[in-house]
């Protein structure tokens, strides 16, 4: 406390106290996977879904975006962490938010439908759409392209998908690889297009196709893009994968003051590691 003379009597004033340090949080943000294309008997193959998109403040190689800077977050402050779910088949991925960063959900393979952007774009299947979406900048690459009864993979966030051959699906474009935890893990591979052969989903949790059948669902928390469906039987996309967001700050601030949404809470490497494999809060 103080005092100060003001009009001929003295009053009482408060010295504010500095606000306390700001958190310098680094981040992996990781949408969800768009679904594969459906395939229509007598029609077409579907083509692979996008992977999620990828935003990281950490290296990722294999030919990731561009490198972000870390968040400068207020303790006592409740922060929300949203993470997307995975595209049903031939339906687009849900974006992964955190504080200002979002990163946006992997694009749907073609199918019976045209195709659409997304975080990493879907690969064209058969006669209804030859072209791959486009993928996000910093985020994710575009979708092979289809040919006659044929998909393409879809893109990856590390690589474009590969273009339907003349009988044979375009292969998922693969994930990056962020060591975020302390240990590399693989991110955001796309998901296979489909034609008489199959392909390969990309790395990342990339679903895979076969001919005659259903595509391989993308992989949980990788934010994969589900395989496309074969014409053959009228065959269902995989789902894409959910995403993730992993935080991390020096282990020199204490722990969170509360979560929800149940993370995985680590140390590795000097740091505090919080992996949310679903959405919740967290207040440093």
């Amino acid at each position: 406390m103080g005092s100060r003379r003001d009009g001929g009597y003295v009053s009482a004033y408060t010295i504010l106290p500095t606000p306390a340090n700001e958190v310098v949080v680094d981040y992996l943000v990781v949408a969800g996977g768009g679904g594969g294309g459906n395939g229509a008997a007598g029609v077409e193959n579907g083509g692979g879904g996008g992977a999620g998109g990828l935003r990281s403040t950490v290296t990722a190689t294999g030919g990731g975006g561009t490198l972000e800077a870390a968040l400068s977050l207020v303790p006592g402050t409740s922060y929300t962490v949203t993470v997307g779910s995975g595209g049903a088949s031939n339906t687009n991925g849900s974006d992964s938010v955190f504080s200002s960063i979002t990163s946006t959900g992997g694009g749907r393979g073609d199918g019976t439908n045209a195709d659409s952007t997304g975080g990493s774009g879907g690969g064209g299947g058969g006669f209804s759409q030859t072209t791959g979406s486009a993928g996000t900048t910093n985020q994710g690459f575009a979708g092979g392209n289809g040919g006659t009864d044929v998909g393409g993979g879809g893109g990856g966030a590390g690589a474009a998908g590969a273009n339907g051959g003349s009988a044979t699906g375009g292969g998922g474009g693969n994930g990056v690889a962020v060591a975020i935890t302390g240990s590399s893990v693989t991110y955001g591979g796309g998901g296979a297009g489909v034609g008489s052969t199959g392909a390969s989903g990309g790395t990342g949790g990339g679903g895979g196709s076969t001919p005659a059948a259903v595509g391989t669902a993308g992989t949980t928390n990788l934010g994969g893009g589900g395989g496309g469906g074969a014409g053959n039987g009228d065959r269902a996309g995989g789902a894409g994968g959910s995403g993730i967001v992993i935080l991390r700050y020096p282990d020199s601030y204490a722990l969170a003051q509360t979560t929800t949404g149940s993370p995985t809470v680590t140390t590795s490497g000097g740091y505090r590691i919080y992996s949310f494999t679903g959405s919740g809060t967290i207040t440093f």
